[in-house]
């Protein structure tokens, strides 16, 4: 492996594996051995599907504004916050009128997202 296929930048769509999760939801997804990026993009107003996941989650708000929807209560997020959200937790985000841009870090990686495939892969 170069060392070139190790540094990646957010500005370049083409980067990264693409997956669609819902309809206005993409993430560009970058895989290591101990932990995963994912880079989510969140058209205005639109809404993931509440799911879970054995792996642990960090996220951070890049860019607008969302609901997070996580264990039971519902957090107005803007640039700059940024939540974790323990394994098997229930959870989604819905974007606000600007949209949204999420970094996500996932510990370890999630099997599914290493791979070509549409949807959040898990319950």
């Amino acid at each position: 492996m170069s060392q070139a296929s190790e540094f990646h930048t957010l500005s370049d769509p083409s980067d990264g594996l693409l997956r669609e999760l819902a309809p206005g939801l993409t993430t560009r997804i970058f895989a290591g051995e101990h932990a995963m990026l994912s880079v989510v993009t969140l058209a205005a107003n639109s809404e993931g599907v509440m799911h879970h996941h054995p792996e642990e989650q960090w996220g951070v708000l890049l860019e607008g504004s969302a609901i997070r929807f996580q264990g039971g209560e519902e957090i107005a997020v803007k640039k700059g916050d940024f939540w974790r959200t323990p394994g098997n937790v229930p959870h989604t985000m819905r974007a606000g009128p600007q949209g949204a841009r999420v970094l996500d870090i996932f510990s370890p990686p999630r099997p599914e997202y290493k791979k070509q495939g549409s949807g959040f892969g898990a319950a």
